[in-house]
């Protein structure tokens, strides 16, 4: 009489586990795990990006309007150009006289995203562009910084990530200030060109 046992193989006298009858068990079950997985990875997630948040403490004069929220924040890197230039209001002296900024603009990644420069204007690389004027201004917590501003702005250029954007902030300012000496006379004309940076907080109507 011949006996048959479910997992077991005969050998000779003896039964051994029939590791064979296995295998296609195995790999169903790793195949199922894997397309599983797959179907995981596949399937669209939920948005997880939400609005910056503002985390500097600025001057109530440098707050933006009830009706504003922060949009984005934009780090800038670059210089703060100066000319050697008689004074008006003193004869027979000279100073360093703010010209323009001139600096590249990034996002969170440190990705190029546009340009700042003379106007003052702030420039997206999709064509988008607003220009400036200065409401308020406060002295750095840092040494040797330019001032943290309040300005407002309106679009000068077409759609885009930036014109929709009122007002802005400039904080987190490090270096850009003006030369301490090296105007005179015989400099007058002369350009110089301090490197800072500087944090731009963009804020668009709620």
């Amino acid at each position: 009489m011949t006996f048959a046992f479910p997992g077991l193989r005969r050998e000779g006298c003896y039964w051994e586990e029939d590791t064979m009858s296995k295998t296609p068990k195995i790999t169903a079950f790793l195949l199922t795990f894997l397309v599983a997985a797959c179907a995981a990875c596949a399937s669209p997630q939920p948005p997880t990006s939400q609005p910056p948040t503002s985390m500097v403490r600025v001057p109530d004069k440098l707050k933006p309007g009830a009706n504003e929220s922060l949009a984005m924040i934009v780090p800038a890197k670059g210089v703060q150009i100066y000319e050697c230039r008689a004074r008006k209001d003193q004869v027979g002296e000279y100073e360093w006289a703010f010209v323009a900024p001139e600096a590249d603009l990034f996002d969170a990644r440190g990705n190029r995203i546009g340009r700042h420069y003379a106007g003052p204007h702030w420039e997206s690389t999709d064509g988008s562009k607003i220009l400036g004027a200065v409401k308020e201004r406060a002295d750095a917590p840092a040494a040797d910084a330019i001032p943290w501003l309040l300005l407002a702005t309106k679009s000068v250029g077409s759609e885009g990530s930036f014109s929709k954007v009122t007002s802005i902030q400039r904080v987190n300012t490090v270096g850009g200030v003006a030369p301490k000496a090296g105007c005179s006379q015989a400099a007058v004309g002369t350009r110089a060109r301090t490197n800072y940076t500087a944090d731009y907080y963009f804020f668009t109507t709620k």
